[in-house]
This record gives C-alpha cells, structure tokens and sequence, in this order.
C-alpha cells in the first residue's frame, strides 16, 4: 500500500514539473517578445520590426551559431502574427496552431498525454529530426526561375511544399521519403519549397497551404490531388509527362516505324521487355531526348511481336534496346542489362542522338552538329551536301550516305539540306547562284554570328565513283592544310521544318490554359478562386449591364427630350460661335466646331485631295436654313470634333443646288436619281441632308432628316402648333418645292429644327464603321449655280 501511495506521489510530482516546464517554455517563446512589439502593436509595427529582425539574422548574413534559430523564430513569429485568425488564437488561448480545437490550452489537463507531447515538441520548436537532408531540395524564388523551369523541359519535378508548423506534413513525410528514393534515381527531380522562408515563390507557385505537392514539366504547374501514397504520386509523375512519347511496336507497324526515319530525321529506338506497359524509367528517358530519337517499346509477352523478335534475335530474360539509324534491317548500337539504370540510357543515346547523314532542318541542329570553332580543340567540319527532295535526287543522296559511312571521322560531319527548305542558306553558300544539280559543300564555323570559311567542290555531286575519289581527295588535302577553305561568308539563321504551325501551338496552349482553368475550378478552395471569380462576375455585370442599358435608353431616344430653356445670353453665345464656324479657318477650341463651307476654292482639298483615312462630314443647307442648320449641326457633332481624322463642312444648296443630284446619279442607285424631275432636284428636297465623304476610297454615307417630335426649345410661336399641324406640315414640306417651302415660315421652322435630331446616332455608327457605304467612280464638278440665267 505504502508502494502505491509512494508511486502515486512521484506521478503527480513529475506531471507538475512538466507541466511548469510547458508552461515556462510557452512563456518563453512569445512571438511578442521574439519580434519586440506591444500585444496591441499594428499590422505595420510588426511588419517592420520583421524585416529588421530578418536582416539582422539571416544566416547568410549574422556568422552567429545560433542565428539560424533565431532567424527561424523570428520567421513563424511574424507568420503567426501577421495573420489574424492565427494571432487571436494565440492571444485568447495561447495556442500557436490553427489545428489545435479552440479553448483547449497546454497546461490544462493530461487526458492525451502522448497526443500533447506530440504537440509541445513541434510548439516549442523542439528540433525535428532532417536526416532526409531537406535542405539538399530546398528551392529559392531565383533558383527555381533560373534552374527548375528551363530543366523542367528536360524532366519533370515533384516539388513538395512545407512548413515548420505543418503537423500534417509529419505524417506524409515517410510516404515522401520512399517516393523520392524511388523516383529520383530514375531522373525526376525533387524540390523542397518552406512556406515560412520563401513567400514569394509559393505565391508564384500558387501553393498557398501545406502540405501540398505539386508537379511540374514542360514550365507548366499541377498540383497533386489524391491520397499521399506512393502509387498514387507514381502515377502523378507519369500523367505529368506527354501521352505519345512511346510508340507501341508489333509485328504490324514495326517496318513503318524504323522507315519514317527520313520524315522525322531521327534514330530510332526500340525497348524489348517481358513488362505489358511501359516503364516510367523508359518515359523519362524518351522525354529528356524526344527532340532527338524517337522511341518505340516493344511487349515481349504479347502475342504480337514473335516475327519481331525472331528477326532481332532478343533475349527474352533480360531488357533489350536497339537503335537504328539510316539502315532500316541492322541496329547499329545494341545493349541489354537486367538493372536497365538511367545513367546507362542517357550515355547510350547521347553516343547516337543524330543520324550518320543528318538534314539540317533547324538552327540549333546546325549548331550541334557544326559547332562553332573553340581555340585550344581540334578543328571539327561540316560536310554539307545541297540536294533537293524530288526523285531525281534519291541516287545522288544515297551514294553520299555511303561516303559519309565509310568516312566517318571525328573531325568530320557530314550533313544534307534541302535547297527548297533552306534557300538562304543555300544561296549564301552557292553566292546567289541556283543549283541544277546536287552541290558539296566543305565548311568551318567561325563565330556564333554567322561567320564560316568553305570551299565548294568542284564539279558537283552526281554520286560517282569519280565523284566519291574526288570528295576524298579534297577531305585528305584539308586535313594537311587547314587554309584550304579559301571563301567566307556570313549565314543567316536556319529555318525551323519542324516547328507546329501557328494553329497547333495556339490549339496546345488553349488545351493547357481550359486544363488549368477546370483543374483550378474543380480543386482550388474559395480564397484562391476569388481573384478569378471576381474577374469573371465583373465581366458578366460589365456585358449585360450594358446590354440592359442599351435595350432600355434605345426606345428612349426615339422621343423627344425637353431640354430646359437656355438663357438669352448663352443662345447669343452660340448663335455667335455657328456663325464664326461658317468662315474662320481658325484651330478648333474646346467649346467651338470648325465648320468650312464647300467652294470652288476649297472643295479640292477638302474633298477630292483628302487624306487617307480622313473623313469630311458635310451639311448641305440654304441661305433660309443656315443659321437654324448650323447651330444644330455644332451641338450634335461636338462631341466627335476631338478625332484628327474628321472634319466638318457645309454646302449651301443655293448656290450648288446640280451637286447632290449630280453625286446620286454616279452612285450605285443612279437609276432613280435620273427619274427625279427637275423640281425634286431643287435645292429644298437635300436640306438638312449631311454626308460623309471619303475623298480617297470614293464613298461616301448618307444621312437623311428625320424628324422625331416636339421640342420645348421652339420658339413660342413655334410651339403654338397642335400636333396634326406638324404632321401636315411635315407631309406638305416633304413634297413641296423650294419656292412653296419658303412661304410657309413656321413649317419651315420647324422642319428645319427638328432635321438633325438623330444625327449623334448616325456619327456613332459613322465612328464604329457600320454604316452602309456608296460608292462612285469620280467625284462630281462643284459648279456655282447662281450665275444660271
């Protein structure tokens, strides 16, 4: 009993001690304290006080042993208090994790002791055991920018993204561990990216949690988002990759696979193994060099390919690779392994990446295969033949692959081009002359500018005995004498046969951008999808807001609006300003139109010489009409007199009353202008008419009066009129003469002010192009009718 009781004591008394341990620790690591500001400091404080304490710290900067600690603790104390969910946890509850339930603090009970020592040794900054070497994939902004993104094109990566305080990332880090150690050997690259040192690079990341995993191939970012297993992130890695990397081979399709190395212009690969997919180890390797060899796999359990095995002899216990070049029946490079490594692979197809007479059919082929000439190395050239892809070529450009085949030399590379395919090329080798024939070619690279020093061979290329004795002799001189090659020249730049057309590269990155788009609907939480939701509401609200508003204002503007009555002074004002605009020549000003009247003088450059793209906008008025006309037409047309290409103009009818009928029997509907009678041609029937002239193209837009209704502007004797006096004054003026029009001074008031009400429509259709357009073949005289007997 006395054992029992003593056990019990000794129980209780080390539960305190470690419970006053806990509770002095928290106190001691206070992100209050650590940073130096108030509990009632402001957002700004304790941004400032971090970038101080950060400078200060950072390990590249403070040789201190225990500044890396600090930086550390300096790093979560600003990510807990810069966020407010997180700083008002830990000021209510003490608590630094938005994981830990609310209320429940350190010190207050035992009930999960195993589970809260968990916790205290990732809260208190207990160090965590790193024997995975994190700090080996550890990523910054500018390595991944300048490293990860143009190797990312290579192979893929797998980039995991963490943070100190991240319970969730413990529990996932032995399934990361088996991962890593499986797929790294076989060419995946690992990144490491800590929320708590580098921001900037999550944000660019778009990984805004942790943990997260992420995959990246080709510059382009997909997250993973399944179960942390490691088959699971197998098969991440392998969706990652381009889905026709690997050709499967049978008995059926092998001829045209090894065959359609003269389309591609590459080596052909092919991989016998017992497995019915392919290995994600052969993937990558055919994605590291899918511009160089193309790459085929071969089942040897299916059914399908016994004829291909008997022909090649494979072995069918262990992997076997064969590469083909020209020659289509015997491999030229053959290994078999039972551990097939990646290193193995890459060294096997970097020794045949080209075929033995490759075609130059881009700039950066040509720089590999030709590289430029280093000081201190053996001088390397360019065997070039340029020869053409019709039939009549095919005899010549075999015999030069069996040349270059039986002269295959270190210092030489022999290569063919397509004279049709690379005419700049050619024609700066050739000096501008075609050639009938196929022609060789001997060349050295100079500079990465362009420059080389060649020698044409004489007398072509016909593939020859005496030809081949020719080439050879020529190749041993040069070898002797390196100042053989006595031309020089500056090439330009290959074209690139093999590049997608526009459509294709614009179709692949649509596919990508709907891809991410769905893949970030279909996954990312509401904080990270409401950048693009807003930006998609806002669009929305933008085109159908304006549509209501158009759909609602356009019924409207078909009324008449009563715009109030303007005070004596101002109608002085602007009857003063429509009479200066008829003659001053003057620059326009804010609150003035310029207005020049169509004569003799001025008709030919303001119409018949106009600028391309300038447009003249004419009024055609009268003597009785211009003052009315004129006042109207600077109020609708103000708010367009700002463009440089419009300009505005008037024609007094009076005194060229033949223009307009002249100008509508040369346009298109000619027919019915010669049918009005001489009457209809009086000066009357266009008031008010305004045209759009294009002096350069000969067209021009037509708008005809029309009228909309009262107006609370008339004069008083003007709105005297009843409504059915309008109608029949509007009816009578439409088919009277010019004399009749002007006995009747109040119709003709208020025709005359109500000709252009619907003119700032016709100018908005005029500026958006929509307007139909007449044309005519020659402008019309601009003869002055008032000397007419």
């Amino acid at each position: 009993m006395l054992c029992v009781v003593m056990h019990s004591t000794f129980l209780a008394i080390f539960m305190l001690i470690l419970s006053a341990q806990l509770v002095k620790t928290a106190s001691e690591y206070d992100p209050y304290n650590v940073l130096g500001v108030s509990r009632s400091a402001s957002q700004a404080e304790i941004k400032r006080a971090y970038k101080r304490l950060a400078r200060e710290w950072h390990p590249d900067k403070n040789k201190d042993p225990s500044a890396e600690d600090m930086f550390i603790k300096i790093s979560k104390s600003y990510e807990i208090l810069s966020n407010e969910e997180r700083r008002s946890n830990f000021d209510r509850f003490g608590q630094m994790d938005e994981n830990q339930p609310f209320g429940q603090s350190q010190h207050h009970g035992f009930r999960s002791f195993h589970n809260s020592f968990y916790f205290d040794e990732s809260f208190f900054h207990f160090p965590r055991n790193r024997d995975f070497s994190d700090s080996k994939y550890m990523l910054r902004l500018a390595q991944f920018n300048n490293e990860v993104l143009p190797d990312s094109h290579k192979r893929p990566y797998l980039i995991k993204v963490t943070s100190e305080w991240c319970f969730a990332c413990i529990h996932i880090e032995p399934v990361w561990k088996e991962t890593v150690q499986e797929l790294e050997p076989l060419g995946v690259g690992i990144g490491i990216v800590d929320l708590g040192f580098d921001r900037a690079l999550a944000k660019q990341l778009g990984a805004y949690r942790a943990p997260s995993i992420i995959g990246v191939v080709n510059g382009r970012v997909t997250f993973f988002h399944q179960a942390v297993v490691r088959e699971h992130l197998r098969q991440f890695v392998d969706d990652l990759l381009p889905q026709k990397l690997v050709m499967k081979i049978t008995d059926d399709n092998y001829m045209a696979f090894l065959e359609n190395w003269h389309v591609e212009n590459k080596p052909r690969l092919l991989l016998f193994d017992q497995v019915p997919i392919v290995p994600l180890l052969y993937k990558l390797t055919a994605f590291a060099f899918r511009d160089y060899v193309r790459f085929g796999f071969v089942d040897q359990g299916g059914t399908g390919s016994t004829r291909l095995l008997r022909q090649y002899n494979i072995n069918t216990y262990a992997p076997t690779m064969l590469l083909f070049k020209e020659d289509t029946v015997k491999p030229v490079d053959v290994i078999q392994a039972r551990g097939m490594k990646r290193q193995i692979m890459d060294e096997f197809v970097s020794n045949n990446k080209f075929l033995q007479v490759p075609r130059l059919v881009s700039q950066q082929l040509f720089d590999e295969l030709c590289p430029v000439k280093q000081f201190h190395r053996r001088r390397k050239y360019c065997v070039l033949l340029i020869t053409g892809d019709d039939p009549a070529y095919l005899p010549a450009n075999k015999a030069f692959l069996d040349f270059a085949s039986a002269n295959s030399k270190d210092v030489l590379r022999f290569a063919y081009v397509y004279q049709r395919q690379q005419q700049p090329l050619c024609q700066a080798l050739l000096q501008n002359q075609g050639a009938h024939s196929a022609q060789v070619v001997i060349l050295e690279r100079r500079s990465q500018a362009g420059k080389v020093l060649y020698r044409s061979v004489s007398g072509g290329w016909n593939g020859s005995e005496e030809d081949k004795y020719h080439l050879h002799e020529q190749l041993e001189l040069l070898q002797k004498d390196p100042t053989y090659l006595t031309s020089d020249a500056t090439l330009p730049e290959l074209n690139n046969e093999m590049a997608p057309i526009f459509i294709i590269r614009w179709m692949n990155a649509a596919y990508d951008y709907v891809l991410q788009i769905y893949d970030d609907l279909l996954y990312s939480n509401w904080r990270e999808m409401m950048p693009i939701l807003s930006l998609i509401f806002s669009a929305l609200f933008i085109v159908f807001g304006t549509v209501i508003i158009q759909a609602f204002s356009e019924p409207g503007e078909s009324k008449p609006q009563k715009p109030k009555p303007k005070p004596k002074e101002q109608t002085r004002t602007e009857d003063d300003a429509s009479s200066r605009a008829s003659t001053s020549s003057r620059p326009p000003k804010k609150d003035f139109v310029e207005v020049t009247e169509l004569t003799g003088i001025t008709y030919t450059s303001n119409l018949v010489k106009l600028r391309p793209g300038h447009i003249n906008v004419v009024l055609v008025l009268t003597n009785a009409s211009k003052s009315a006309l004129l006042r109207k037409f600077a109020k609708e047309v103000f708010s367009f007199s700002g463009s440089q290409t419009l300009h505005f103009s008037f024609l007094n009818a009076d005194k060229h009353r033949h223009w307009m009928p002249s100008l509508l029997r040369l346009a298109c509907d000619g027919a019915q202008s010669q049918s009005h009678s001489d009457d209809e041609e009086e000066s009357s029937n266009y008031m008010g008419y305004v045209l759009a002239l294009n002096g350069h193209k000969k067209y021009f837009c037509l708008f005809r009066p029309v009228f909309t209704g009262d107006d609370g502007s008339d004069s008083s004797s003007d709105t005297s009129f009843s409504s059915d006096s309008r109608r029949k004054s509007r009816s009578k003026s439409r088919s009277s003469s010019h004399s009749r029009s002007r006995g009747s001074s109040r119709a003709t008031s208020i025709e005359v002010h109500h000709k252009l009400d619907r003119l700032g429509l016709w100018m908005e259709r005029l500026m958006e192009g929509t307007l139909p357009r007449i044309h005519v073949p020659a402008w019309p005289t601009l003869v002055d009718d008032t000397t007419e007997g």
